[in-house]
């Protein structure tokens, strides 16, 4: 049984507020492989770990992250959903989750949010900040903005690259080669078990998304599909274990 890898979406999504600190915790806790992030630009150009362009689903800020400073963001509130937290997280920086990532050895895939706002350097910066902390080998960089993966591909060959998508492909190993991707991120609706199979045969690496379902957690894990991105790793580490012995 190949081992499949299991991905914290957003950290421990499921159970802390998405992508913070703590929930890149919790998920490191459960004995995820390792989570995956979402980065943007804030008006004075640092790079912040938040998925929604605009602030209201998951902080107390309003309107768009591009429009306040990083300081100005951290001063937000981004426990939303979850206000049973004492001490309320805040939005982190991506340098922040690189200084911690020194302290572990967690895979970190970093979901460049550029479809919406193309925000200018973004790419330059994400991939200085992965060389500085040298993660180079531990990166994945990924987004359905697939000219945006293609330049860091050419800025960083040494960083993995792959193609978020939410339809069917046609033999998506074939289009990931084409773009020099060694993974495809497909919607898990959009990864029937046929296309897992032909692609990972093809030595393309499969990571659907968002699996939070035990049927489709068994599903992917009974074809040793190479990994899944989910917001409950402890729930898919705990169903994994059936799978492994």
């Amino acid at each position: 049984m190949t081992f499949t890898q299991i991905f914290a979406h957003r950290g421990s999504a499921g159970t802390h507020p998405e992508n913070t600190m703590s929930s890149f915790r919790e998920a490191e806790k459960a004995g995820a492989d390792g989570i995956e992030l979402d980065v943007q630009l804030s008006r004075d150009g640092e790079v912040v770990v938040i998925h929604d362009e605009t602030l209201e689903r998951t902080t107390n800020g309003k309107g768009f992250v591009k429009d306040y400073t990083l300081e100005e963001l951290k001063k937000l509130d981004a426990s939303y959903k979850f206000n049973s937290f004492l001490k309320k997280p805040r939005i982190p920086s991506f340098r922040e989750v690189c200084e911690w990532l020194k302290t572990n050895e967690l895979l970190c895939n970093v979901e460049l949010k550029n479809g919406v706002f193309p925000y200018p350097q973004l790419e330059e910066k994400v991939i200085a900040l992965v060389r500085e902390y040298g993660l180079e080998n531990r990166i994945i960089i990924s987004s359905f903005n697939h000219y945006s993966i293609v330049y860091c591909f050419r800025l960083a060959p040494e960083i993995e690259i792959a193609p978020l998508y939410s339809e069917g492909l046609f033999m998506p190993w074939i289009y990931a080669q084409s773009i020099r991707g060694r993974a495809i991120h497909p919607n898990q609706r959009a990864a029937p078990d046929e296309i897992v199979l032909a692609s990972m045969e093809n030595g393309i690496a499969v990571r659907p998304y968002t699996v939070n379902k035990k049927e489709d957690m068994i599903r992917l894990f009974k074809i040793g599909c190479s990994a899944i991105i989910t917001d409950y790793p402890k729930k898919a580490l705990e169903l994994r274990e059936q799978f492994i012995k």
